[in-house]
């Protein structure tokens, strides 16, 4: 059994913070449809080439004076997996939103949605 505490993210743009959760890119493709009149009993389908990986969730320590690089560019982005022979997964993304808690007694937190555009390579 493996955990997750110990995770690193790093950003290439120097962005950092206190994380608490994460949620790592998942990968799906569209299935096309395939079905012509001479089609009898089901609908058929083939597989599309292109991969779609999803996005990147990240919870973390919300600290109001760090800049969030809401504006940047796709940049690198690397996640180390603690405890899993350090299998790092490498992806360019981009922050597509941000959204910060300041509960009353409770600490701040903020979630990250980062888009990963093209593939993630394992390592």
């Amino acid at each position: 059994m493996e955990i997750g505490t110990g995770i690193v993210i790093t950003f290439s743009t120097g962005f950092l913070a206190e994380i608490l959760d994460v949620s790592p890119p998942g990968a799906s493709r569209e299935s096309i449809q395939t079905s012509h009149m001479g089609t009898t009993s089901a609908h058929t389908f083939t597989p599309a080439d292109l991969v779609d990986w999803g996005e990147l969730v990240v919870e973390m320590a919300f600290d109001p004076s760090t800049a969030v690089p809401m504006k940047s560019a796709a940049e690198a982005i690397t996640i180390t997996f603690p405890d899993s022979g350090a299998a790092v997964w490498t992806f360019q993304g981009f922050m597509t939103g941000f959204e910060p808690s300041a509960p009353l007694e409770d600490r701040m937190t903020a979630t990250a949605t980062i888009k990963v555009t093209g593939g993630v390579a394992v390592t």
